[in-house]
């Protein structure tokens, strides 16, 4: 059997793979577990000046 992960977070259960990722979401970043940072994209721009679609009635 392997002997424990130096790496756990403190609560006896993790099971970390190989790049750090624990089955609770927590990963290693080099020093400890953490919560893994978000990468979260931005927003496309929006236009400032939208041009509505005008529709005009037919006659």
């Amino acid at each position: 059997m392997k002997s424990p992960d130096k790496r756990c977070c403190g609560s006896g259960v993790c099971i970390i793979n190989d790049a750090g990722e624990c089955w609770c979401g927590q990963v290693w970043d080099g020093e400890k577990m953490a919560a893994p940072k978000l990468n979260i994209k931005p927003a496309p721009p929006k236009d400032q000046n939208p041009s509505p679609e005008k529709t005009e009635p037919e006659l």
